[in-house]
């Protein structure tokens, strides 16, 4: 599978051109940056700590998209709303990694996903989405006597918060308690707030040093509490479960999927 990697210069594009240039399947097929970029015409293995293999970062996608498989994409959203409308020209792959999203850019998302194949999460590893899954199953099991609060902690250069993988968390708690996140949701906490409401889903944001995804969902109740957590370690976690997405996407019908999809976990 021929895949481009958006964003090819920073770490999570290094760490992806290394996985795809070392796994069976697939080959670096090219790499994108915003142009005036320093790193536009640079090759990806070097760049990734390979030695040369040959490709060179580009910032212009139009000719990119002529002669590859898939992309995968953790840039910002407006660069991935770009690549969703070029993927479904170009009926293609396109994993999406980025978050951030208004509600305006999933509606645009989803209108792409009626001609590209995306695959789309607000986080790429296998243990957050496991994690998802038990966040579900605890939150359905629990009564409202039980608090949920979702904490994460990531590094002091992340821009949006929370983070997609506490937004996609707190879904799964909201799933399991047959409510809407949106109706649910307390984000932020200041002042004389009163009591603790029942039946909301708080969260918390932690920013600092190099931390690269900390994630605690807590149950909290009279006299017990019940924490199920993730950390990683490396970012290879996310090119890793990145990866996976875009190869089990290929030849599969336009729509879009998310990585419940790609491990099978929708039971």
């Amino acid at each position: 599978m021929r895949l481009a990697i958006a964003g090819a210069g920073g770490r999570m594009g290094r760490a992806l051109t290394r996985l795809v240039h070392e796994m069976e399947g697939c080959e670096v097929a090219g790499g994108l940056e915003a142009p005036g970029s320093p790193f536009v015409g640079a090759d990806m293995g070097q760049l990734a700590g390979l030695g040369e293999i040959g490709v060179a970062v580009q910032d212009d996608p139009l000719p990119l998209f002529t002669h590859i498989d898939g992309v995968i994409d953790f840039t910002t959203p407006s660069a991935s709303l770009g690549l969703a409308e070029l993927a479904a020209q170009a009926r293609i792959v396109h994993v999406i990694g980025t978050t951030g999203f208004s509600a305006e850019d999933d509606r645009k998302i989803a209108a792409a996903a009626r001609h590209a194949t995306i695959v789309k999460s607000g986080n790429m590893s296998l243990g957050v989405n496991l994690l998802a899954a038990m966040v579900r199953k605890v939150a359905a099991a629990l009564d409202q006597s039980f608090d949920i609060e979702v904490v994460e902690m990531h590094h002091r250069n992340k821009v949006d918060a929370p983070s997609g993988t506490a937004l996609l968390l707190g879904e799964a708690a909201a799933e399991g308690r047959n409510v809407k996140l949106s109706d649910a949701a307390v984000r932020v906490r200041d002042g004389h707030t009163g009591p603790r409401q029942r039946g909301t889903i708080g969260f918390a944001t932690l920013r600092g040093g190099s931390v690269i995804g900390e994630h605690t969902v807590i149950f909290a109740g009279d006299g017990e509490r019940i924490e199920l957590g993730h950390r990683a370690e490396t970012r290879d976690v996310f090119a890793r479960g990145a990866v996976k997405a875009a190869l089990w996407a290929r030849g599969r019908k336009p729509g879009l999927y998310t990585m419940v999809d790609v491990l099978g976990l929708n039971d």
